[in-house]
């Protein structure tokens, strides 16, 4: 029931973000039955689950996003000054970095992020460790996508 709760005000809000309207009573009727019916349908199709709807990622989820954003931001400024360099310093490489989360959506996560990550890619998960492709030397640091790593096991549910 929780999951319920969880989604309908999920989507209610992201309906309210996107729409913008509030006092147009028709509109609100539309956005009320639309929501009603994807809560119906995830509960039909059974999806709300563990993994569908990870209750213990909790608020945390929210400041990682933040940071992630923010890392994002500086890799996107990295691949940026190489594709306009003149000589591009590119070492493609592939490394392995370890991953220590014991839950199947926090390695999961984990290898997302990296791939969101512009100049990286996460090529293969296995239990102990997520092997992935790097543009640059810079962006194959290791130690930072342990870092990255790190804070997606300290959130609730993806330990």
């Amino acid at each position: 029931m929780g999951r319920i709760i969880f989604l309908t005000i999920a989507l209610t809000a992201l309906w309210f973000m996107l729409s913008g309207y509030f006092d147009v009573p028709l509109l609100l009727f539309f956005g009320a039955a639309s929501i009603a019916l994807c809560v119906w349908l995830s509960v039909r199709a059974r999806v709300l689950d563990d993994e569908g709807a990870p209750l213990e990622l909790g608020f945390g989820i929210v400041s990682y996003w933040a940071w992630l954003f923010f890392e994002i931001g500086k890799a996107n400024l990295i691949v940026a000054r190489e594709a306009l360099a003149i000589t591009p310093k590119l070492s493609p490489q592939m490394v392995r970095v370890p991953a220590k989360q014991t839950s199947v959506s926090g390695r999961v996560i984990f290898a997302q992020s990296i791939t969101l990550t512009p100049g990286t890619v996460s090529v293969d998960l296995k239990h102990g460790d997520v092997l992935v492709h790097a543009l640059t030397e810079e962006l194959a640091d290791i130690e930072a996508m342990a870092e990255m790593g790190e804070r997606v096991r300290k959130l609730g549910g993806a330990s």
